[in-house]
């Protein structure tokens, strides 16, 4: 058996990767991480091909991270959300397990969870809970396939504009619209999975959650 974790995050080595190793890591089961931005992955073409094999007709890597979901005894997906909303890559790589539900139902039962990283703070409340929403996505699309959604987990980010060197005078600066006009790359600073004790101790527990009940659902 292993846990199979998932990242969206293009970032080498990103606050979304270290946060789904330590997921991994402390879960006590041997474990498996895949960066979908190794991997070329074509969005479902809704063409019901699959149904009859349980296989895409694509045939490209998607179909081999489904198989490898498949063999995976649980299932941790960790992505971010840019437009306040689960990333591309995580949507794709969830939207192409489609086949996997076909008659059989090869997905059903097994434990699965999300660790979101995200740069809007849960308390800004003239903007969007996008921390909130990229769970969503993500259990909403585990139950559709009768999973045992076991939790998400968010972990603060960064908004891009503190990297991209103008955060502090363009206009549309993701810093001033979440912090306020007065907010500087330097004021805001930047979030490290490290620093964040709480989201570090959820991340471990969920690890360890999905692991104990995917033992549970194997014996």
């Amino acid at each position: 058996m292993f846990l199979l974790g998932v990242s969206g995050s293009p970032i080498p080595n990103s606050n979304t990767d270290r946060a789904l190793r330590a997921a991994l890591d402390n879960s006590g089961m041997e474990s498996k991480l895949i960066k979908l931005s190794h991997s070329s992955i074509a969005p479902c073409m809704t063409c019901l091909g699959c149904v009859g094999t349980n296989e895409c007709v694509i045939g490209d890597a998607g179909n081999t991270l489904a198989e490898r979901t498949h063999e995976a005894a649980g299932m941790i997906v960790a992505g971010f959300t840019p437009y306040s909303t689960l990333d591309a890559r995580s949507k794709t790589f969830l939207e192409r397990l489609y086949p996997l539900r076909h008659k059989r139902g090869l997905m059903q039962g097994k434990p699965g969870g999300a660790i979101m990283t995200c740069s809007i703070p849960d308390d800004r409340e003239h903007l969007p809970p996008a921390c909130q929403y990229g769970i969503d996505a993500v259990q909403f699309s585990m139950l559709e396939e009768d999973m045992e959604f076991m939790g998400g987990v968010k972990v603060a980010g960064n908004v891009p504009c503190v990297a991209c060197g103008y955060g502090d005078e363009c206009d549309l600066s993701g810093i001033s619209m979440i912090h306020g006009p007065e907010a500087t790359v330097a004021s805001v600073g930047i979030n490290r999975f490290e620093e964040q004790p709480q989201a570090m101790e959820q991340v471990r527990d969920l690890g360890r959650l999905i692991a104990e009940t995917a033992r549970q659902t194997k014996a």
